[in-house]
């Protein structure tokens, strides 16, 4: 290969890649970004930690400690979203929803209703409650 066609090949691979990131999805890109340096980050808090540990007076440690336990947590939960180790965890509107569709299923098979014609006349009864009509209202 010439030097020509070796820098032709590496232009078209540079930008095969470009197209193939432009078109990654932000969970992608995140995955890949803390796939990367995540041990670094990790460590990097580790390491404030301790210095603040050492350099602060005690009451302030607990406090330094409480942020670092934090942003390694938080960053802990990022990674396992991003590599799917955690289950997808359900909207609690929809487990709130399905809670009171199950509610009102038990209230309706306790009192069923009852629709009785007469004539012009229909009146349905649903425990205390009645409503009454008539072909004229």
């Amino acid at each position: 290969m010439e030097h020509s066609d070796l820098e032709l090949f590496k232009a078209q691979a540079k930008a095969e890649l470009n197209r193939l990131e432009a078109e990654s999805t932000a969970k992608e890109v995140a995955g890949k970004a803390i796939g990367k340096n995540g041990l670094a980050y990790i460590t990097i808090i580790v390491i404030v930690g301790v210095l603040a540990s050492l350099a602060l007076e005690e009451s302030k440690v607990a406090a330094v400690i409480g942020l670092v336990s934090a942003a390694l947590t938080a960053l802990i939960s990022m990674l396992n979203g991003i590599a799917g180790a955690s289950p997808k965890q359900e909207k609690p509107e929809f487990e709130i929803m399905r809670e009171l569709i199950a509610r009102l299923d038990r209230l309706a098979d306790k009192d069923p209703m009852k629709v009785e014609v007469e004539g012009d006349k229909v009146t349905v009864t649903k425990g205390d409650d009645q409503i009454k009509t008539s072909k004229g209202a």
